[in-house]
């Protein structure tokens, strides 16, 4: 039995070729595989030995041979492909352990490999005589196999074969990438898209039961996620991720550039909840005022530590699906597992910055850049005769983002940094104006309103006037601008505008 050896990830190997070496099996290795064997004094052939040619180009063609791929490639099956062998006397190889230059962590011409990948492909496309090992973490079930049955069993080289051509797959589809982002600069979106996502989790259930769920992440870009600790309560389905990421990602943003403390409650998606406080229990308690009822069944997002306190008013109000917090004492752990045995507690470092939105229509995917507030309220515009004050633009700048990541058409209200009031995934916008205006109360009375979008009619300034509220932000755009801005000047609120629209579906 002979073994072909080239890695770059050296971790096991010589575990490996020291157990290979003790059955008997035939080592060859190439460049720093055989120097590592060499060092390890592990009797081995050099690739230069079987080839008789040394490597050339600097490295660059030192594998691609005929008595190496040959021996690769032979179906053992074909009596045409043995007498092959035989006339060129060329030995069979039967394992091959390969894994490629570590092009994602540090890309560049040299890193593209070619060698690696060709011996991958063909060991893999032959796997019904030779095994592919392209993972480290597989050497010792492979050795155990090999001492156990003196082969590995076809089963274990069909799915090594899968495993080897997503690596290869993964390799191509990182170079992809580089090359687009070289191409940037053109401004337009790519001609095609090469992700290589893999399982990091599997999830109790999809949307719901029937279905099945789990959470993928793009091979080599972990996620804020992949740190996320889970202290208590049962196994995440789709909906609790789907829920605690839009939280967990609007609770930074309201953060964002403040001294004070957000806390954010999502209810299907939509913020029912969200507030900015000093204080993290106020935060909290705040956020929960707004919409006690909604919250029930929710996801509680705090931008912050969770201490006993902030734990007694959680478990004080309705049941939470789900917690997540940067951290949690102690206190607050045994606390709410003693009370809300049902909920589960997450911590987690920052969101990270996405770098592209998918989604799928079918099975089609449509692909655009991440939703960003990319213009500051310093750039807001005033389209009305009244500035706002400086306590309404501290609102106007939470009711904002809030509206941002709300379902479309949407409309919040804010008052004293709490969405006191959030209209969410109307057809209407006047209608979605109705229902913040609604949920707010008594508290929309000297609140201010966002709009993710521009106002066709002023019906629904007229709405949110006759409600109380004092001052608005708004994309503009609309042909009527010119009507709406004169309905907020008749009724003496300030208007301001963003030049941006914030539309979400």
């Amino acid at each position: 039995m002979r073994a072909l050896l080239s890695v770059y990830d050296k971790e096991g190997l010589v575990e490996l070729a020291r157990g290979l070496d003790a059955m008997g099996v035939e080592l060859v290795a190439s460049g720093g595989t055989a120097s590592a064997l060499a060092d390890a004094r592990i009797a081995h052939l050099d690739v230069a030995e079987v080839t008789g040619s040394p490597e050339m180009l600097s490295g660059r063609v030192k594998t691609l041979h005929p008595a190496l791929h040959g021996g690769i490639l032979a179906d053992r099956d074909q009596p045409t492909h043995l007498a092959d062998l035989a006339a060129q006397g060329i030995t069979p190889i039967d394992l091959v352990v390969c894994n490629l230059y570590p092009f994602r962590s540090n890309p560049s011409i040299e890193l593209i490999d070619v060698g690696g990948p060709t011996m991958v492909r063909a060991a893999a496309k032959n796997h019904a005589h030779v095994g592919i090992v392209v993972d480290p973490a597989d050497y010792p079930a492979v050795l155990s196999e090999l001492a156990e049955h003196g082969a590995l069993r076809t089963a274990t080289k069909v799915a090594l074969a899968r495993k080897a051509f997503a690596h290869t797959a993964a390799y191509d589809a990182a170079i992809v990438t580089w090359f687009d982002s070289e191409l940037a600069a053109t401004g337009e979106l790519p001609a095609s898209v090469h992700l290589t996502l893999e399982r990091a989790e599997t999830l109790r259930y999809g949307e719901n039961p029937h279905q099945r769920g789990a959470r993928y992440r793009v091979e080599g870009r972990p996620t804020f996620w992949d740190g996320a600790r889970q202290h208590a309560g049962k196994s995440l389905s789709y909906l609790n991720l789907f829920d605690a990421d839009a939280a967990w990602r609007l609770a930074h943003e309201l953060a964002a550039d403040s001294e004070l403390v957000a806390a954010v409650i999502v209810k299907h998606a939509n913020a029912c909840g969200a507030a900015v406080a000093a204080d993290v229990t106020e935060a909290f308690r705040r956020a929960l005022a707004a919409d006690e009822t909604s919250a029930f069944g929710g996801v509680i997002a705090i931008a912050g530590t969770i201490d006993g306190r902030v734990a007694e008013a959680i478990a004080g109000g309705p049941q939470a699906d789900v917690v997540i917090a940067r951290a949690l004492t102690d206190d607050a752990r045994e606390l709410l597992v003693a009370r809300r045995k049902a909920t589960r507690l997450l911590t987690a470092d920052a969101p990270e910055d996405a770098t592209m939105s998918l989604r799928t229509i079918g099975d089609a995917v449509l692909l655009q850049d991440p939703d960003r507030f990319e213009r500051a309220p310093e750039l807001w515009e005033t389209a009305t005769r009244r500035e706002p004050s400086a306590k309404e633009l501290a609102d106007l700048i939470v009711a904002w983002r809030v509206c941002g990541r709300t379902s479309s058409n949407a409309i919040v209200l804010a008052k004293e940094g709490v969405a006191v009031g959030i209209g969410a995934g109307q057809q209407s916008r006047v209608v979605a104006a109705d229902l913040a205006v609604a949920k707010a109360g008594r508290n929309a009375d000297g609140a201010v309103a966002a709009s993710d979008a521009f106002f066709p009619f002023p019906d629904g300034i007229a709405a949110l006037a006759d409600a109380g509220v004092t001052a608005v932000v708004q994309p503009g755009g609309s042909i009527r601008d010119h009507e709406v801005v004169a309905a907020a000047d008749e009724a003496g609120i300030a208007m301001v505008m963003t030049a941006e629209r914030h539309f979400r579906h």
